[in-house]
């Protein structure tokens, strides 16, 4: 991901990066949380059909923002709790000319779809919600001491059942949730849905054919009992390190996974 330029602000370094080969152009802070491969693999797995989104914990705003590069239909709320990021998202919106599909609330998840809560999202008004969840469990992983880092990796084992049933308020009937996280994490994601959401679609993301996963896409469908599916695998590279015709369609020209022919929906 080139670094177009860097500019200083009281809150640190910002840098304005392109990603999906220039198709979107991201300003974030250099030091902290930085945009990688899976808020972009997030956006390209979710369906092209869903036009209502919400993307929980949005950061700079990459995931919801390459999925409405890619789905000119589609609106989106980004949610996101740092108020320093959910101004980087609005103008990140503003930069890529999609504020006006676009709002930003900043604001904690757990609090989304309930009378307390912001007015947006409202609840039951989606049909389709994006998340990357913190990955790290905070009993058995080191917390980083930058305070944005820790909020997009550490996480207790019940923050994903919270950020699940966050989803499920927002969500309408039949309601997709798209979400990545790591392999060793599958029981909990499983447990999260249960009773929630079904038809659950498991996509293995491998670094090369010889390495095991070292991230897991899913995608269920609220109200649904269908047991899950554990689908085709991607390669982001091959033995030689080459990237695949798969990952470089995703990764550099803003394909979904389906036109990459992966992940059919």
């Amino acid at each position: 991901m080139p670094a177009d330029e860097a500019a200083s602000t009281p809150s640190g370094v910002i840098t304005t990066d392109s990603v999906l080969g220039g198709r979107l152009t991201l300003r974030q802070p250099m030091a902290g949380h930085r945009v990688g491969h899976d808020a972009l693999l997030l956006a390209a797995f979710a369906p092209s059909d869903r036009c209502r989104v919400v993307d929980l914990g949005a950061g700079v705003g990459s995931c919801g923002l390459a999925f409405l590069t890619r789905v000119p239909q589609a609106q989106a709320v980004l949610v996101e709790i740092a108020p320093e990021l959910a101004d980087l998202a609005r103008d990140n919106a503003a930069l890529n000319g999609l504020s006006a599909r676009v709002e930003v609330v900043t604001g904690d998840v757990t609090g989304l779809g309930r009378p307390s809560g912001p007015t947006l999202p409202q609840a039951g008004a989606a049909d389709l919600v994006l998340t990357n969840p913190p990955f790290n469990d905070t009993a058995q992983h080191r917390i980083s001491p930058d305070d944005a880092r820790a909020r997009a990796h550490m996480a207790g084992s019940a923050l994903l059942d919270d950020w699940v049933r966050a989803a499920d308020r927002c969500l309408a009937a039949r309601g997709v949730i798209c979400l990545i996280h790591r392999p060793q994490a599958l029981a909990e994601l499983l447990a999260a849905l249960d009773g929630r959401f079904g038809a659950v679609e498991i996509l293995p993301v491998h670094p090369r054919p010889d390495r095991p996963a070292v991230r897991l896409l899913l995608r269920a469908v609220k109200g649904r009992r269908t047991p899950p599916t554990l689908m085709p695998g991607l390669v982001l590279a091959a033995a030689d390190g080459t990237p695949t015709a798969a990952a470089d369609a995703v990764l550099r020209h803003g394909a979904g996974l389906a036109q990459a022919g992966l992940a059919q929906t």
